[in-house]
Parts: structure tokens; C-alpha cells; sequence
């Protein structure tokens, strides 16, 4: 009797050893998310024999929650509709806790579960839920097992899916990974097209300033030395009327050319710093009838690039306020904390939709999409708020950390 239970105990073990290798190599095989995510499930299923699999991942923001991912049929058309607040229904727990629950029998007497009828919760008896955590010992999400009849899932289960869930915790993270790499080359493709396209349109707007003003400026100027020297020995004050209009030319001359040079590169920024230079841009942005108030807690020198991808990115944003808000009043915000700096820009303007500007061609999208991109080159992130007839808010996050390693991008 004992040999026959070694050698049941030894064939479990070797199917559960293909089963592993088999997942390993499955797991192994890509690094697209939605793929390793269904692989996932239809091997949990195959390797456990439950009636349904459901995979929901951790997703950290707005005080983190879990979102369904994937599922086994019929399920499978609920996918991203069903989310739980951490600590919400048996799956929330889990998460919460990282530890394994198994209900065996009445999971309604659980005080932790939570019944959702788009999952058949009134179909399934048993149930057995495993926290997946990475490696790092982050949280990635829960795997969730249920059968139909009464199933009393015991340690080998919960060790087995314990094992399935640590691989598969390390593959989604991987895509994961993978996936944010490939955006983040898509984001700075768009930005390298975005910077030499606006980099051919500075020098086309450069060349015109010159060739329409200051040149224009210089051949007159000529034109009336010529005059003051053909004036001088036969008519004094005529030749003294050139010569001034030759000064005052002079003088139109080089406020065109500091204007182009400030354009290109404000002297401010590199002489007195963030804050002058950004209170300069209000003041050459909006007129009077504008309300401009700049507020700054921060420290007196930060990184180069950083300096330069805060100032353009308020650029961008206070040029989008002048063009588009209609505006009486603006606000820039500048703060920092131990481990970030904060923008934030305010106006009373008429606001849009923001759900809406996302489906908008680039031309039209009031600029935001540029901002987007440079704030997420330097590692930060964009939020805005705005509604209609209520102005708009646009707050800017830059982990210093991120900042420094994207140095250069900016």
C-alpha cells in the first residue's frame, strides 16, 4: 500500500514537473502581454482542471486597484470592465495580505468575498486565490481558481499555483517591461520627428525674421549713409536728418535681433536661472489684460537639462493658454520636494474636454500632445484637469532620479 502511494505521489509529481516546464517554456517563449496573459490561463486551467481561471493585475495609481486581464470562457468578454479597490472581495485580500485563501465550502459566509455576477460567482463552489509577486517583491496581481462542484484545494494545489503564479508574476513583468520599452522608443521616435521638423520650422521662421526685418532694416540703413555722404559737404542738417534715421534704424535693428536671439535660446535662462526666466516668458506671453502670478519654492540651481525642459514645457503651456483659453487670469507654480519637482499652470479660460482632445489630429490637439511627450522624456508625468467654461489645470511631475538618468533627452 505504501509503494502504490509512492508511486502515485512520484506520477503527481512528474506531471507536475511537465506541467512547470511546460509553462516555463510558454512563459519564456514571448513578451507580449496579452499573449503571456492568455497562455496563462489556458494552462492553469489544463494544469489544474478548475472550471474557470480569472487573472486580475495590479495596476499602483489612484490609491491602486486590480482590473481583470484575462479570463477563461466564457468570461472572457468582461475583460478590463471588472476592478477591485485593494483589499476589496476575496482578491482584494489577497493582494493586500500576499498570502494564498482557499474557501471550500459557503464562500458567501466569507466575510472577504464579494459577488460579481458578470464572473458567475453563483456558478462556482470553490474557490482558491494566489497573490502573483514579482521577484522585486512587487505586486503584479491575483490568479483566482474556481470549480463548479465542491473541491477541497489542498497544500499541493496551493503550492503548485503558488509556483505557477511566481513564473508568471516574472513573465508579466517582463512584458511589462518590454511594452514600456517599446513606448518609450515609440515616444522618443515621435519626439526626434517632432524636434527636427520644429528645428526646420525655427530656421525657416529665423531666416524670414532676418530677411523681412532686420535685413530689410540694414539695406535702408545704407541706403541713408549713402545719402548722409553725398549730404555732407552741401546740405549739414539735411545729411544730420539721414544720420538719424540711419541711428534709429539701427536701434529697430537690434531689438530684431536680440528678439530672433532670445527666441532660440533666452539669455535668461542661462544668466539668472529658472524662475527669472520663466517670469520673463509671462511678461513677453500675455499682455496687460492678462493677471500673471508666478509662485516658486525651488532650489536655486538645478540640472541644465532640467531647467531647459521645465522652461520649454511652460513655453509650450503658456502659448497653448494664450492661443486657445482666452484667459484673464494665469497662475505657474513651481515646487519641490525631496524627491521631485512640481509645475503646476492654472488659468480661468474656457477649458475643453479632456477626454475628447485625445481623439484629435496633432494639429488640433491644442499642443498637448508635445508636452506630453517632452515631460515624459524627462521621466515625469502630465496631468490635466479642465472643463468647459471653468478653465484648466496642468500639473507636471519630474522624479529628480528619472530627471538626472534622461539627461540630454530633454
Amino acid at each position: 500500500m505504501t509503494d502504490a502511494s509512492d508511486a502515485e505521489a512520484l506520477t503527481m509529481a512528474q506531471e507536475e514537473n511537465r506541467a512547470l516546464n511546460r509553462i516555463i517554456e510558454v512563459f519564456s517563449s514571448g513578451v507580449d502581454l496579452e499573449r503571456v496573459l492568455t497562455a496563462a490561463v489556458d494552462l492553469v486551467l489544463e494544469t489544474t482542471g478548475v472550471d474557470a481561471c480569472f487573472l486580475h493585475l495590479y495596476e499602483p495609481g489612484n490609491g491602486g486597484r486590480l482590473v481583470l486581464r484575462a479570463a477563461s470562457e466564457p468570461y472572457r468578454e468582461v475583460v478590463g470592465t471588472v476592478t477591485l479597490a485593494l483589499g476589496e472581495g476575496v482578491s482584494g485580500w489577497v493582494a493586500e495580505h500576499r498570502e494564498p485563501v482557499v474557501i471550500a465550502y459557503n464562500k458567501w459566509a466569507d466575510a472577504r468575498y464579494k459577488y460579481i455576477p458578470a464572473l458567475g460567482g453563483d456558478r462556482h463552489t470553490s474557490m482558491l486565490s494566489v497573490p502573483l509577486v514579482s521577484p522585486a517583491d512587487r505586486l503584479v496581481g491575483v490568479v483566482n481558481l474556481h470549480t463548479e462542484e465542491h473541491r477541497a484545494f489542498g497544500k499541493r494545489d496551493v503550492d503548485l499555483l503558488s509556483h505557477v503564479a511566481s513564473l508568471l508574476a516574472t513573465a508579466i513583468e517582463h512584458a511589462t517591461l518590454f511594452r514600456e520599452l517599446e513606448d518609450k522608443e515609440e515616444a522618443l521616435q515621435r519626439m526626434v520627428k517632432r524636434t527636427v521638423a520644429a528645428q526646420e520650422e525655427e530656421r525657416r521662421r529665423v531666416a524670414t525674421e532676418i530677411h523681412d526685418g532686420v535685413t530689410q532694416q540694414l539695406i535702408s540703413i545704407w541706403y541713408r549713409v549713402q545719402a548722409c555722404e553725398r549730404l555732407l559737404e552741401r546740405d549739414l542738417p539735411a545729411a544730420r536728418c539721414e544720420l538719424e534715421e540711419a541711428k534709429s534704424l539701427i536701434g529697430e535693428a537690434l531689438n530684431e535681433a536680440r528678439s530672433a536671439i532670445y527666441d532660440l535660446r533666452p539669455a535668461t535662462l542661462d544668466d539668472l536661472g529658472l524662475v527669472p526666466a520663466i517670469e520673463a516668458l509671462t511678461r513677453r506671453t500675455f499682455g496687460p489684460e492678462v493677471e500673471v502670478n508666478v509662485a516658486t519654492d525651488i532650489p536655486p540651481h538645478l540640472p541644465m537639462h532640467l531647467e531647459t525642459a521645465l522652461y520649454r514645457i511652460c513655453q509650450e503651456l503658456l502659448n497653448n493658454v494664450r492661443k486657445h483659453a482666452g484667459a484673464g487670469r494665469v497662475e505657474v507654480n513651481l515646487e519641490s520636494g525631496r524627491d521631485q519637482i512640481r509645475m503646476i499652470v492654472i488659468d480661468d479660460g474656457k477649458g475643453f474636454d479632456v477626454g475628447a482632445y485625445h481623439n484629435l489630429r496633432p494639429e488640433t490637439s491644442f499642443g498637448l500632445a508635445g508636452v506630453t511627450e517632452r515631460v515624459e522624456m524627462v521621466g515625469g508625468r502630465l496631468e490635466i484637469t479642465s472643463e468647459e467654461g471653468k478653465g484648466t489645470r496642468a500639473e507636471i511631475r519630474i522624479p529628480f532620479e528619472r530627471s538626472v538618468e534622461s539627461e540630454g533627452v530633454a
